[in-house]
């Protein structure tokens, strides 16, 4: 069959399948793209004439394109993702953080990015980077460190062998990040005679791995020997559908269950055993359960550094790890005892193997007392009457509240997912959607767009900063073209509240945190709040928006935006210095060791003491 490669590679995506547990889906359903002089003759004419066989998807932004893929494949459990081109040079790298946010969270997406003519024959073309050094370097080569697999193309017959090797990686839940095929445009256009059998339906396996008798032995003879043991509940729960299991073991054996941003809701947060986030971030509730913890489970979770907040939140000096993980590398963290397996099928074998074990009356009653204390918390800060602005919380409160068990919430980055780690109240594993291993600004709005393609029954809301809006608000134009209905909450501080407050408990003193205008005598950026309208950018970006100024005024442009059947932005101010929930751990931030500046040295003072509590878990 005589094709383009472009033509040939379209052909060949769309006759690609995922299975697990007997259900088959396309794995790529479909092609987000900007084009420009690099794929527009080769993957755009392939996309136009081929576009019965993939559809084709314009975004607004690159970047925001593949966080967008992201987003969808989050919220399709890793078993489907969507592929993203771009155009030649800067179009190309644009999607580089998107692929780091991708491979961090061990998030499926192909990207297509376009190359510098593999013929030379009009070297250098715009937007070639020369070397000095050598010939076969492009900007296309900073892919490699965040990818998990990486390839160009400078030949037809190499994109068999490519091809196949980018669909081994998508689904392979261990290995599992960003492919990127970077594709020379003269390539794209060549044509070749292709064998028939590439482009056959082929159905790529997602297995169980099934965990081994004696690993299973080993790690029930230690759960079943501590006093006091805690469950971390991390997106490998979700992403194997485990959290029916997972309740069942809970329930069975007592153990009470922490979740990391990925896990939750993969325990509803009303559950006996339920004790929400754990962490730098975390509850009191479960910090404080992990401080006397002697034996920890680790599920599905890869322990980041909020997650055991630096070192720090396990502070028995004897506590043991047992860690069930498909993957190895996260199996052997804190010299653990190693479950290998599926989540689903090391959770049922557990279950079986503990079969009439569970904590004593004393440690169930320490976990319902810890927990209900945390909801009064809660309580509190959703409802704290802060005046004249409301605080953050207790928008995140009122949002809380109005919503349905199956609404989606998105967020990435700034003081939100902090907030919400600790006070989210999920019952629904795909109903909390924040990305927090990568923490990008800009993922927001074009999760949105991915989330809501992924599950149109579900209505997804977006809570974005002003920070995080200004960098990456684009994808409510593709939205609006899409037809998509998404609500944005659009919650605007004037400034970084996170970091902010990072400054601030750092001896730094919010320096470089506001968005204000200069100021003349001191030449710092602390003048009067900037004249910015954020709601009318929305507006002219093809949004309905409302405004609200109050938590009632909030409350009732929810309901109004949930009655709409288009995206709508809703642009709330909060108070920057309002107070956050009461952190219970620890964050590993180096302070300057000397300074001219009292407050960095009390600053100082305190990481050294807090310091010499983080260890290694041996």
């Amino acid at each position: 069959m005589r094709l383009t490669v472009a033509q040939a590679l379209v052909r060949f995506l769309a006759n690609q399948y995922s299975e697990r547990d007997g259900v088959e889906q396309r794995l790529i359903p479909g092609v987000w793209g900007i084009f420009g002089h690099g794929n527009v003759a080769g993957l755009g004419q392939a996309l136009l004439q081929q576009s019965d066989e993939l559809p084709y998807y314009l975004a607004r932004n690159e970047q925001g394109m593949v966080h967008a893929a992201v987003a969808f494949a989050k919220m399709r459990d890793r078993l489907q993702t969507f592929a993203c081109t771009a155009s030649t040079g800067p179009g190309s790298t644009n999607m580089i953080t998107g692929a780091a946010l991708a491979t961090t969270n061990r998030i499926p997406v192909l990207l297509l990015p376009s190359d510098m003519f593999a013929s030379r024959g009009p070297d250098p073309v715009l937007q070639q980077l020369e070397d000095t050094r050598t010939g076969d370097v492009t900007v296309n080569d900073a892919f490699r460190p965040v990818s998990k697999y990486f390839d160009r193309i400078t030949r037809p017959e190499q994109l068999i062998p490519a091809a196949l090797a980018a669909m081994r990686v998508l689904t392979d839940p261990v290995e599992t990040g960003a492919v990127t095929l970077a594709l020379p445009q003269d390539v794209q256009a060549e044509a070749h005679d292709w064998p028939v059998d590439f482009f056959r339906r082929r159905v790529w396996r997602v297995g169980r791995p099934v965990p081994e008798t004696s690993a299973v032995r080993r790690a029930a003879a230690l759960l079943s020997s501590a006093k006091a043991p805690l469950i971390i509940a991390g997106g490998g729960v979700v992403y194997s559908g485990a959290a029916e299991q997972l309740r069942t073991f809970a329930e069975a054996t007592g153990i009470p269950v922490a979740d990391t941003h990925a896990g939750k809701g993969a325990v509803p947060w009303d559950h006996p055993c339920a004790v929400g986030g754990i962490g730098s971030t975390g509850t009191a509730a479960a910090n404080a359960l992990a401080e006397d913890t002697d034996v920890v489970l680790g599920i599905g979770t890869r322990y980041s550094d909020f997650t055991t907040a630096s070192h720090t939140v396990f502070g028995n000096p004897d506590v043991t790890f047992v860690n069930l993980n498909v993957a190895r590398l996260d199996a052997a963290k804190h010299s653990a005892e190693m479950l290998l397996a599926d989540a689903r099928l090391g959770i049922e074998a557990l279950t079986e193997a503990l079969q009439g074990w569970q904590v004593d009356d004393a440690y169930r009653e320490r976990t319902r007392t810890l927990a209900q204390q945390w909801q009064d918390t809660t309580r509190q800060c959703f409802t704290l009457g802060h005046r004249p602005l409301p605080a953050q919380t207790e928008i995140l409160g009122a949002l809380n509240d109005f919503l349905d068990d199956r609404d989606v919430v998105i967020n990435a980055a700034g003081s939100m997912p902090g907030d919400l780690q600790m006070l989210w109240r999920a019952r629904d594993p795909k109903a909390y959607h924040v990305e927090y291993a990568y923490s990008c600004m800009g993922y927001e709005v074009a999760a949105g767009v991915g989330a809501k393609m992924a599950d149109p029954s579900r209505e997804v809301v977006v809570l974005v900063g002003d920070g995080s809006y200004l960098m990456m608000s684009s994808e409510i134009v593709t939205m609006v073209s899409e037809g998509l209905k998404v609500v944005i909450v659009l919650v605007q501080n004037h400034g970084f509240a996170s970091i902010g407050a990072l400054s601030e408990s750092l001896g730094s003193q919010r320096f470089g945190t506001q968005y204000r205008f200069r100021d003349q005598n001191s030449g710092l950026l602390d003048g009067a709040v900037l004249p910015v309208d954020l709601a009318a950018n929305a507006e002219s970006l093809g949004a309905a928006v409302l405004r609200a100024s109050t938590l009632d005024e909030f409350t009732a442009a929810l309901a109004k935006a949930r009655a709409n059947d288009r995206t709508t932005v809703i642009h709330v101010e909060t108070d920057l210095l309002a107070p956050n929930p009461p952190g219970s751990a620890w964050w590993d931030v180096p302070v300057s060791e000397v300074s001219e500046l009292d407050s960095t040295r009390t600053a100082y003072e305190t990481y050294a003491a807090r310091k010499r509590a983080q260890r290694h878990y041996l």
